[in-house]
């Protein structure tokens, strides 16, 4: 059991409870916090004729009709309802875990106004592993993720549907699975769970996850390619570095020049006097992309930790706020951003398979020993490099976006959602491009007389227990699809080293 506390949650401890499927509680204190807002919540409209945005009046650019105290209930239950109207593909499972963890996460800060009895529910959920369906498409970013969370929130009534026990059925079988019965919401709460940024949100963090350890690889792997190429390590020289001190850089150079220390190839003499800047230039470029990584992770924190329902109560201050928590502008950007940077490891990883595959310093053309008869990885790179186009593709801004909404009062959206899938999408796909250029550097091994470093060729070795030399041609989409899973069940050498 993982008790949420008031304190900061990190995305490495976020991670260490979602990846264990540990189940959750509050600590009584957020439990006092959720209690007193709601209790001020009630007292507040009870007593006052004053109009509260999504409380007691319609939402979007109905904010001006005002709703009977009768039926604030089922204003809610229509809020839900309505605003269920997500499509595309489907959110899968994990992420959909982990946008409930994350929307429980926002409510117990309690800023939110909703019962304890509905928390207690969404908690009792994510416990069960009760996961709802969710649809890909329908938020701007804006007014909240809409749609996605109106699919999140539809099992509190018994509708919808749900993965339960490993099976896809309707919410309403599950619950009766569970014993439970659907929840009637009351005022604001159906505001309260659509209002926020966690779809956005745990696509942001799921890639975040993906690619911290993908930025470990791409070292491990650049620094195999070099050794296979017969690179130069010159230009990982700390001095170089010190006089240009960017944190990324001066650390990929560091585990460059730790990986490849103990090289008996690193070590011996070479012809060349400089290497193509796809080798020469790793420490610039991997290390861009980790100072970006580091600002995501700053932004994903940030966010993990905040309020972004819409709108919010302050007890102590008497006051009701109407706002604009819910836009993800922070995310879109942060996203966007995060996808750019993603992008470029792939496509510097593409352009040194490139060179291994060239025929060049004592490397037969396309890693095969009888090129011609056989065409090796030739193929290799021209899938690499449609990844790497279409990772290009995948960093058009999203967050340079806005279509208005709602009859011109949302006129200002983020574009976050889509911002969020299609990194999704790239980070995949990274590991994908990562995969074969392994295979080459793995490859470009087989042909020189000297070893690579320990770490490295302890690597080679395991990978060579799931993928073999290559002899010559066979299916190689089964040596692809072996190499991707090598990277997301195994560390790289390099994590492997700072682990020890």
């Amino acid at each position: 059991m993982h008790l949420l506390t008031e304190k900061e949650l990190s995305l490495t401890a976020l991670h260490q409870l979602w990846a264990k499927h540990t189940k959750i509680e509050l600590t009584d204190s957020l439990w006092t916090n959720v209690k007193a807002c709601r209790d001020f919540l009630e007292e507040k409209v009870a007593n006052s004729e004053d109009s509260f945005y999504g409380i007691n009046t319609g939402f979007g650019s109905l904010c001006d009709v005002k709703i009977g105290k009768e039926a604030l209930s089922e204003l809610q239950h229509n809020l839900v309802r309505s605003h269920a109207f997500g499509t595309g593909d489907l959110v899968p499972q994990e992420l959909a875990r982990l946008m409930l963890l994350l929307k429980i996460q926002n409510l117990a800060q309690g800023f939110s106004g909703v019962r304890p009895i509905l928390l207690q529910r969404l908690i009792d959920s994510y416990n069960a592993d009760l996961i709802p369906v969710i649809y890909q498409l329908g938020s701007l970013g804006a007014s909240g993720d809409l749609a996605p969370l109106a699919h999140l929130s539809l099992p509190i009534l018994g509708e919808g549907d749900v993965y339960f026990e490993g099976e896809f059925m309707s919410s309403a079988q599950a619950l009766e699975k569970l014993g439970w019965q659907p929840l009637a919401l009351e005022m604001k709460e159906g505001l309260a769970l659509l209002n926020g940024t966690q779809f956005s949100l745990a696509y942001g963090i799921y890639s975040y996850w993906k690619a911290e350890k993908l930025s470990l690889w791409a070292d491990s792997i650049a620094a195999i390619s070099i050794d296979g190429f017969g690179g130069l390590l010159t230009p990982f020289d700390e001095r170089l570095h010190l006089i240009r001190p960017h944190n990324g850089q001066l650390q990929t150079a560091k585990n460059i020049r730790t990986l490849l220390a103990d090289s008996p190839l690193m070590k011996a003499e070479k012809e060349v006097v400089q290497d193509p800047y796809s080798f020469r230039c790793v420490p610039q470029v991997h290390g861009a992309s980790k100072d970006a990584l580091q600002y995501a992770k700053k932004v994903l924190t940030t966010e993990l930790n905040s309020v972004t329902d819409n709108p919010n109560i302050f007890p102590e201050t008497d006051a009701i706020l109407s706002g604009g928590n819910f836009h993800a502008q922070p995310l879109a950007l942060t996203l966007d951003f995060m996808a750019m940077a993603l992008s470029e490891l792939g496509s510097i990883s593409e352009r040194r398979l490139y060179q291994l595959i060239g025929g060049k310093r004592g490397l037969p053309a396309f890693l095969t020993p009888n090129s011609g008869l056989h065409s090796g990885l030739m193929i290799g790179q021209y899938t690499a490099a449609s990844i790497a186009s279409q990772n290009k593709q995948l960093c058009t801004p999203a967050s340079v976006d806005s279509l208005v909404s709602c009859n011109g009062q949302e006129d200002h959206v983020s574009m976050a959602a889509n911002a969020g899938t299609k990194l999704y999408r790239l980070v995949h796909n990274l590991e994908r491009l990562l995969a074969i250029e392994l295979m080459a550097a793995m490859q470009s091994l087989e042909f020189r007389t000297l070893t690579s470093s320990a770490a490295i060729e302890n690597c080679r070795q395991a990978f060579r227990q799931v993928v073999p030399a290559i002899e010559g041609d066979r299916v190689f989409a089964q040596d692809l699809a072996k190499a991707i899973d090598f990277i997301a069940e195994k560390d790289s050498p390099l994590a492997q080293l700072i682990n020890n």
